[in-house]
């Protein structure tokens, strides 16, 4: 395919890229997340990401913002979108452990906690709630809303919440090699507790077995009156998946065509089942020149902070391919 794998239609005046930030603690388990130097500091990610795209540069503590093999962060490509196409990012605190080093819309949620031993997200209709004065209040600034998440460990969160509600559902992974076994193990004991709870309802299962940025994102989904875009890949299928079983409608997605491509789950067909369009998004970081951004290319990261969505936001400002590539390798060359 090209750069694109397909042309939107769509047309706007005012633009806006969002990421909701969140935590689940299935991150802390080792094993299950590759967002973040060690299983523990997985729960830093979503704020120290937003600072990188906020600030340009993490300053609020030392290190680098590359993975342990050399491949940078998704949110170092968000933040080279952003610059190009001259734009300012919004976050939306869903739940996150410690506060944001960045300026946040909080909705004043709680992290997520593990759905094997009890509900994940107790406070999942207040957080929807939230959400939805929140959706009201970005249909008033903008006409075009790109929404992104950083949640590690939300792909398990995720796998739960398809399963929950029927589906056949493979997520995929930040890691280059999917700790699919990790998961599965996860997802049995999740699915024992939702048969003893008796939990079927489209809502209550991000409620039992999800995260906050999901309860968050069917609000905001619900009240948006200008053309919505969820920016991800199975975590955003996940919340595409709720709001088919709510009878609301579907969002257009946005994520790589590095996820497509990954083995080991089955987005496309997933959003073929959902009803869901996707636009994939394929870079070609193989030919850039750089080895870390490559990494990519053999399933390493793929996928986060809405890097797809602002890819295609950049595309639809009237930005090339080309450009575009070129303001990621010089961004992430600054970051190294």
């Amino acid at each position: 395919m090209g750069f694109l794998s397909d042309i939107p239609s769509f047309s706007f005046k005012r633009p806006l890229f969002a990421g909701i930030l969140g935590n689940t603690m299935l991150s802390t388990v080792r094993g299950i997340s590759g967002a973040g130097p060690s299983p523990a500091k997985t729960v830093l990610t979503p704020g120290l990401d937003a600072e990188l795209i906020t600030y340009g540069k993490i300053r609020s503590m030392a290190g680098t913002s590359d993975t342990p093999s050399g491949c940078p962060t998704p949110a170092s490509i968000t933040r080279a979108m952003m610059t190009l196409a001259g734009l300012t990012p919004l976050f939306i605190n869903a739940g996150l452990t410690t506060r944001p080093p960045v300026p946040c819309l909080d909705v004043y949620g709680e992290p997520g906690a593990d759905p094997r031993y009890g509900d994940a997200v107790p406070d999942a209709d207040r957080l929807r709630e939230a959400g939805a004065r929140v959706g009201e209040f970005l249909s008033s600034v903008s006409d075009l809303l790109v929404l992104g998440e950083c949640v590690p460990g939300g792909t398990t969160t995720a796998l739960c919440v398809l399963r929950g509600l029927g589906y056949e559902a493979s997520v995929s992974s930040s890691f280059a090699q999917n700790p699919v076994s990790q998961k599965e193990a996860v997802w049995s004991a999740v699915s024992e507790r939702l048969k003893a709870g008796s939990v079927t309802a489209p809502f209550d299962m991000i409620r039992a077995t999800g995260d906050p940025m999901m309860a968050v994102a069917v609000g905001i989904v619900g009240t948006y009156t200008g053309t919505l875009v969820l920016a991800g890949g199975t975590q955003m299928l996940a919340v595409a998946a709720v709001l088919r079983g709510l009878d609301l409608p579907v969002p257009f997605l946005a994520t790589t065509e590095y996820v497509r491509r990954d083995p080991s789950a089955n987005i496309d067909a997933l959003a073929r089942e959902i009803g869901a369009k996707v636009f994939y998004v394929d870079p070609g970081f193989a030919t850039l020149g750089h080895p870390g951004l490559a990494r990519y290319c053999i399933g390493e990261v793929k996928e986060g902070m809405g890097a797809g969505g602002a890819m295609l936001l950049a595309a639809l400002l009237g930005h090339t391919p080309e450009a575009i590539r070129q303001q990621i390798l010089s961004t992430v060359m600054v970051y190294r």
